[in-house]
This record gives structure tokens, C-alpha cells and sequence, in this order.
């Protein structure tokens, strides 16, 4: 009983509810036809509360319901495109207001070749949602100049146009599956320059200063996973020089991406056909920032393509 003979009310923090814990938030856009969907279906396997096509300007409202779901609703994922036509001009006034609230968010985006997306819009014999009275090919160029700004600010890009379904999902898994998030996530990349620059990496290195083991005919069969090309590469003036200076570039950069809130980062290592120098410093590459507790997965793109 209180001084004035009632009962006492529960204490409740200001507001009259219990205290509200803000949930993560990650924001899936991209180019039409790139696997929006999938990525989305993908998250929501894992237990993220998804909303497919949310105007931008309702997510701060998703993310405070969320908060005072009492835990019920911890992950929330977002699909915005250029569904929303009108409404995507304010996707940057939502953004700047989840971070003025301290909401941690983060940009998925998904992009593809022009190619690829003309075959998939060809192959369900449906327009792009831009193109008008247009081409297929007319939508794709409005909406990239549309996401240009977005992609920029994108934590993770990743780009489908070679994966099928099951490797979209493999890579969303391997990116939200985990328990508790690192810090910083890596994917080193080997590539080969006559197939074309990954378009989704973050940092481009050039092996081609090296020595191609190529031309070494007892070396040719084999790839830079070898010990044998592996040596050769790394006997080379510069090779482990290189290497280390990267490295060292590198622990810089995470320093400050790890500041800045940013979780994923690509970074690509070409040589002319990405099977010998790309390959063999991608692995070196890979296991330094692994030792330096960066969670590092190696893809080599076009290793086997010849």
C-alpha cells in the first residue's frame, strides 16, 4: 500500500512499456530479376521477419513495432525496389533517420550482367517494371542509374549472374546463418582478367606483374592451389613483397571498415586467366587475414573454365 492507501503500479520505464530492444535490420534491394526474392526467401528460412516491397519511408516504423515486439521480432529483413516508383525517393530520408535512432542497418544488394537479365526476363516473358512502351534493355539502364547511388552504400553486393538458386542461397547462408556476427567478413576472389572484373568486389588487386607460370610447361596442368605453382609464384621478385604490403593495406582498411560499421568485403585478385598467380595469392592472401581473425571464404571464379 502506498502513503495514500493504494496500491503501488508497476514501475514502467517512460513511455508505460517495457524497455524496447532494437531489432537488426537489413535492407535487400537491387537490379529486377537479380534474386531479390530469393535472398529474401532465404532469410526467412533462417527466422528473419521479412516485408516484400515496404514503402521506404514505413521502415522506421517496421523497426520501432519490431522493438516492442518484446523480442518477438529481432531480424527484420526488407525488400525495397523500384516497385515503389514514388516511394523509393524516400528510402535516403528513412536511412538518415535509422541512423540519427542508432538503428544498425545493413544494404544487401543484388546485381547481375545485362545479359543475364535479359534471359531471365525473356525466359518468364515478362517486362521490366521500367521499360514503358521500351526495350527490356531501356528498363535495366533506368533502374541502374535509378540504384546507382544505393548499390554505392551497399554493405554486401553479390552478383548472381553466374549462380543458380541453390548458390544464391548457399551464399546468403554463409553470410546470416552464423550465431553471433563477426566483426568483418572476407571473401577473397580469384579471377581472370579475359573473363571479366567481378562487378560486386570491393578491392581489385593485379597479379600480372608476375611471371606466368602458363608458359612453364611442367607447370601449366596444374593451378595455384598446387605446391608446385604455388613456389614457383611465390619465388618471383616481388611476390612475397607484394603480399606482405597488401596484407598490410589490408589491416588498415578493415580497421576502418570495422569503424565504420561495414561487416563484408570482396576482394578480388586477378591474373590473365585466374587459374596460376590470382589463384596462388588469393590462398596466401586468405589465410593472412584469417590469422588476423577476419572470416575469410576463397572463391576461385574462373579456375576450370579453360
Amino acid at each position: 500500500m502506498s502513503e495514500h492507501g493504494r496500491d503501488e503500479e508497476p514501475t514502467t520505464p517512460p513511455g508505460g512499456e517495457e524497455a524496447a530492444t532494437t531489432p537488426e535490420l537489413v535492407i535487400i534491394s537491387g537490379m529486377s530479376g537479380a534474386g531479390r526474392s530469393t535472398a529474401a526467401k532465404c532469410l526467412e528460412d533462417l527466422g528473419w521477419f521479412v516485408v516484400d516491397n515496404l514503402p521506404p519511408a514505413l521502415i522506421p516504423t517496421m523497426v520501432d513495432l519490431g522493438a516492442r515486439s518484446q523480442g518477438n521480432v529481432a531480424r527484420i529483413a526488407v525488400v525495397v525496389d523500384v516497385r515503389g516508383r514514388g516511394f523509393f525517393d524516400n528510402l535516403r530520408e528513412s536511412l538518415t533517420d535509422l541512423e540519427t535512432k542508432g538503428v544498425t542497418r545493413r544494404i544487401v544488394f543484388l546485381e547481375a550482367s545485362d545479359n543475364a537479365l535479359v534471359q531471365r526476363f525473356e525466359s518468364v516473358r515478362r517486362p521490366h517494371p521500367l521499360q514503358g512502351d521500351g526495350r527490356i534493355v531501356d528498363g535495366i539502364a533506368a533502374e541502374r542509374d535509378l540504384l546507382r547511388e544505393l548499390r554505392g552504400d551497399a554493405d554486401l553486393v553479390i552478383d548472381t549472374s553466374n549462380l543458380n538458386v541453390h548458390e544464391l542461397r548457399a551464399k546468403m547462408d554463409a553470410q546470416f546463418a552464423g550465431g553471433d556476427e563477426p566483426e568483418l567478413r572476407a571473401t577473397v576472389m580469384s579471377f581472370g582478367y579475359k573473363y571479366g572484373l567481378p562487378v560486386d568486389a570491393d578491392h581489385v588487386v593485379d597479379c600480372r606483374f608476375l611471371p606466368n607460370p602458363h608458359w612453364v610447361p611442367e607447370l601449366r596442368p596444374y593451378t595455384g592451389t598446387s605446391d608446385e605453382v604455388a613456389g614457383y609464384v611465390f619465388n618471383q621478385p616481388g611476390a612475397k613483397e607484394f603480399l606482405d604490403r597488401y596484407a598490410e593495406l589490408l589491416q588498415l582498411v578493415a580497421a576502418g571498415y570495422r569503424r565504420e560499421g561495414k561487416r563484408y568485403v570482396t576482394i578480388a585478385v586477378g591474373c590473365t586467366g585466374g587459374k596460376h598467380r590470382s589463384v596462388a595469392m588469393s590462398e596466401r592472401l586468405a589465410r593472412r587475414l584469417a590469422a588476423e581473425g577476419v572470416e575469410t571464404v576463397i572463391v576461385h571464379r574462373d579456375m576450370g573454365r579453360e
